[in-house]
C-alpha cells in the first residue's frame, strides 16, 4: 500500500491538563518548551479553548487572549487549534449571532489556525453561525460530530452529519469521542465509511478511560484516518487521550510513520513530568485518572463527569448512592431523547440523575436545565422524548420552537455595560461568557493601571488582589 503518514494533534496545552487536572497550566509553565513544542512536527498543537478560558481568568489571574497571543507568538511553524462548542462558544448558554461572529473574527485574527466546533446535540442549526464566521475570518472549520451509542446512532447518521456539516462549509470531519466509547473495529467501520461517503479529511479525538485508546487510534488509522490527537505521556492516557510517544513508536517504520523523533519527544516528555509534579503536589492531579474505568463503557460517563458526580454526592453526605446515580444516568439520558453526553448535556444529566436518586422519587426535583432541554432551549434533540416524561417534567409548560439566531444582537450592550474597564474588544467576549468572574479581574487590572486601591470598588464582587 502506499505510505500515509499520520499526522498527529498533541493535546498537552489544552485537553490533556483539562481531563487530568482542572485545567490548571499555567502559561509561565507552556512558554519555557514552546519552541521545542514548534520543532517537533506535529500537525497541531491544541492550545486554547474548552474549559481553557474560563480557568484562566477564574483561578490564574491570566487573560486567555493574553495567553494565545502569547503562544502564538512562541509558535510560529505550527498550527494552533482550539476547540469552540457551537452557538455555545465558550460559556454555558447560546450567543447572539453578532457575539458568535465576533468570537471567531477575533479567534483566529489572535492566532488561532483551525476551530474545532460541535455542538452537544449534534443539531447543525447551532453550528452554522461559527461556521460561517470561522470561514469568513479565514480559519480552518473542523466540524465535530458527538460520538455516542444509542437507539438513532449509527453509521448513517453519522455520515448523514458529515455530509450536511460538509454541505456548510467544514474542512475536516472530526469523530469526537469524549467518553472513549468508540472501540477499536467500529472505528474501523465508521472511519472506513466516512472516507469512502463523504471524501475529506477525518480525525479522531478519543480519550483512554476506558483503557481501549490506543487500539482505536491504531484501527482507524488503519481505516484510512488522516489525523489523531494525542497527549505526551506525563499527562497522557486514563481520562486523557492515548500517550503520544506509544503511537509515535508503533508507527515507526511502517507506512503510517508520523516523522516525529522519539528522541526529541522525550525533551518534551521530561520538560512535562515536573509540571505535573507540580500539578499533583498542588493538589490538581490525582493518580485516580489513569485508572482504566469500565463505567466509561456501561454508563457512558466521561472521566470528568464521573468526578463530578462523585462531589455532588460527596457534598450531600451521600456517597454511597454512586452505584445507583451511576444507573439512573442512561435512564436519565433516554428521558431527555438521548443526547451525547458531553459540556453541556453531561452536567446537566448527571444532575438530574443525582437529584432522582437522593429525592427517592424521579423528577421530583426537576433543575432549569432540565427543563430547557426538554423546552427545547438547547435545540432538537435526537430522539422525542416519551410525552409523559415531559409532561412530568414540563407540568403545564409547552416545548418551544426555537433557534438561537432568533437571539437579539448583545454586543453593543455588553460593552456599554463594561464601561471604564473596556481596554480591548476581546473583553467585550470575555465579558459574554464570565460576566461574573470577568468583571474582578477587569476591574483588578484597571486599579493597577491607575495605581488606584481595589477597595473603592464597592460592590460584592470578589476582586483579585492588586
Amino acid at each position: 500500500m502506499a505510505k500515509k503518514p499520520v499526522k498527529i494533534m498533541e493535546t498537552i496545552l489544552r485537553d490533556a491538563h483539562q481531563s487530568q487536572a482542572a485545567t490548571r497550566m499555567k502559561l509561565d509553565e507552556m512558554l519555557p518548551i514552546a519552541d521545542k513544542l514548534d520543532k517537533i512536527g506535529y500537525y497541531a498543537l491544541e492550545a486554547w479553548g474548552g474549559a481553557t478560558f474560563d480557568s484562566c481568568i477564574r483561578f490564574l489571574n491570566e487573560d486567555p487572549w493574553e495567553r494565545l497571543r502569547a503562544l502564538r507568538k512562541a509558535v510560529p511553524n505550527t498550527k494552533l487549534q482550539m476547540l469552540l462548542r457551537g452557538q455555545n462558544l465558550l460559556g454555558y448558554r447560546h450567543y447572539s449571532d453578532d457575539v458568535v461572529k465576533k468570537f471567531c473574527e477575533l479567534t483566529v485574527k489572535n492566532g488561532i489556525d483551525v476551530l474545532r466546533i460541535f455542538d452537544a446535540l449534534n443539531d447543525i442549526n447551532n453550528l452554522k453561525t461559527a461556521i460561517e464566521a470561522t470561514k469568513m475570518a479565514g480559519g480552518t472549520v473542523e466540524a465535530a460530530v458527538s460520538y455516542t451509542t444509542g437507539p438513532v446512532y449509527n453509521d448513517e447518521y453519522y455520515v448523514k452529519l458529515a455530509k450536511e456539516l460538509k454541505a456548510m462549509g467544514a474542512d475536516i470531519i472530526c469523530i469526537k469521542d469524549m467518553a472513549n466509547l468508540l472501540l477499536p473495529y467500529d472505528a474501523y467501520r465508521l472511519v472506513k465509511t466516512l472516507k469512502e461517503k463523504v471524501d475529506m479529511p477525518v480525525h479522531l479525538h478519543t480519550h483512554n478511560t476506558a483503557g481501549t485508546g490506543d487500539m482505536t487510534n491504531l484501527k482507524a488509522i488503519e481505516a484510512g484516518c488522516d489525523i489523531v490527537d494525542t497527549a505526551l505521556s506525563p499527562l497522557g492516557n486514563g481520562t486523557s487521550q492515548p500517550a503520544t510517544e506509544s503511537l509515535v513508536a508503533t508507527l515507526e517504520g511502517t507506512d503510517y510513520d508520523t516523522g516525529i523523533d522519539l528522541k526529541k519527544l522525550n525533551e518534551l516528555t521530561v520538560y512535562f513530568r515536573g509540571v505535573a509534579e507540580r500539578l499533583k503536589n498542588d493538589g490538581f492531579l490525582s493518580d485516580k485518572v489513569l485508572k482504566v474505568d469500565v463505567n466509561a463503557l456501561i454508563y457512558q460517563v466521561p472521566g470528568g463527569m464521573l468526578s463530578n458526580l462523585i462531589n455532588q454526592l460527596k457534598e450531600q453526605g451521600k456517597s454511597e448512592k454512586l452505584e445507583e446515580v451511576l444507573q439512573e444516568v442512561p435512564r436519565v439520558r433516554a428521558d431527555l431523547g438521548y443526547p451525547p453526553l458531553v459540556t453541556p448535556s453531561s452536567q446537566i444529566v448527571g444532575t438530574q440523575a443525582v437529584l432522582n436518586v437522593i429525592a427517592g422519587e424521579r423528577y421530583k426535583m426537576v433543575t432549569k436545565e432540565t427543563k430547557g432541554v426538554v423546552r427545547g432551549e438547547y435545540g432538537k434533540l435526537p430522539v422525542n422524548p416519551d410525552p409523559a416524561i415531559v409532561k412530568k417534567i414540563l407540568g403545564d409548560e409547552k416545548p418551544i420552537k426555537y433557534s438561537p439566531h432568533d437571539l437579539p444582537p448583545e454586543l453593543e450592550k455588553l460593552r456599554d455595560e463594561l464601561g471604564k474597564y473596556y481596554e480591548q474588544e476581546e473583553d467585550v467576549l470575555t465579558y459574554a461568557l464570565f460576566p461574573q468572574v470577568s468583571m474582578p479581574f477587569f476591574k483588578s487590572r484597571y486599579a493597577k493601571k491607575h495605581g488606584v486601591d481595589t477597595s473603592v470598588f464597592d460592590d460584592k464582587n470578589q476582586v483579585h488582589p492588586v
